[in-house]
């Protein structure tokens, strides 16, 4: 199994990790299991802060952190370029970007303003391509691509709004990108985890009231956990894939399969 795995002394990019609660922390700490050389991406200087003392608390490398706003395409070809200067071959991604106005969230999906709809879907779903784009001179071995989705880009769930179409279009475009990339050995899939209590889900409206129902429905009557998807992730960047791509992985206790 250890064989399969093939992720020790591999460069895995991990970008969105906001802090220790974070789903792309969770999927950094399996991979630091699974002797992988972990890369990461912030935005802001009190990310960098944030991150470095994470990394420190858990006595991990500090050393290949690179600033990247997913927002900003030179910013994008900047990070990955002194990645690649840095480490040379990339083997991996981690896509845990996502974002949407707080006021896209919070009111009717009706009144979503253009630029908040806009917004959503350059942070959450063309930030996934920039990233492939800038990449892809790097992963000169194959690899693989990871992003984060969730069951709203499948299902209208309620109050998670705007953010739900830019999921859509997220996975749309794992499907495209797996396509075009299969040609030089990278595969693109999403893991659509289940309801995780992040900094992020805070910002959704009656999240608690999601949990409770996950627990009650799911067929494992209960929620999913960072280690689950962190591992699940490791898996699909690993030789136990290798045959798969353009595909959307439910970690979610089952409860995707509820009518």
């Amino acid at each position: 199994m250890e064989d399969l795995l093939k992720l020790k002394g591999k460069n895995i990019v991990v970008t969105g990790v906001a802090n220790e609660r974070s789903i792309a922390w969770g999927i950094a700490q399996s991979l630091y299991k699974a002797g992988a050389n972990v890369i990461y991406t912030y935005r802001l200087d009190r990310s960098l802060q944030k991150l470095t003392r994470l990394l420190e608390k858990n006595e991990h490398p500090t050393d290949l952190i690179f600033q990247c706003d997913a927002n900003d395409d030179e910013s994008i070809h900047r990070a990955f370029t002194e990645i690649g200067e840095k480490v040379g071959v990339i083997h991996g991604i981690i896509h845990s970007i996502a974002f949407a106005h707080a006021e896209d969230l919070h009111g009717e999906f009706i009144n979503t303003s253009r630029d908040g709809f806009a917004f959503a879907h350059d942070t959450s779903a063309y930030s996934l391509i920039a990233i492939a784009r800038e990449a892809k001179p790097f992963m000169t071995e194959g690899g693989s691509i990871v992003t984060m989705s969730y069951l709203g880009a499948q299902r209208a769930v309620e109050k998670y709004n705007v953010m739900g179409i830019a999921k859509a279009a997220l996975e749309s475009s794992v499907r495209y990108l797996a396509l075009e990339l299969g040609k030089d050995d990278i595969r693109v899939n999403a893991i659509s985890a289940g309801a995780i209590r992040t900094l992020a889900a805070k910002g959704i409206p009656g999240f608690n009231d999601i949990l409770r129902i996950i627990e009650e429905k799911a067929p494992l009557k209960r929620n999913v956990t960072q280690e689950e998807v962190g591992d699940m992730t490791v898996a699909m960047l690993s030789h136990l894939s290798r045959g798969v791509t353009g595909e959307v992985i439910y970690v979610d206790s089952g409860y995707n399969i509820i009518g």
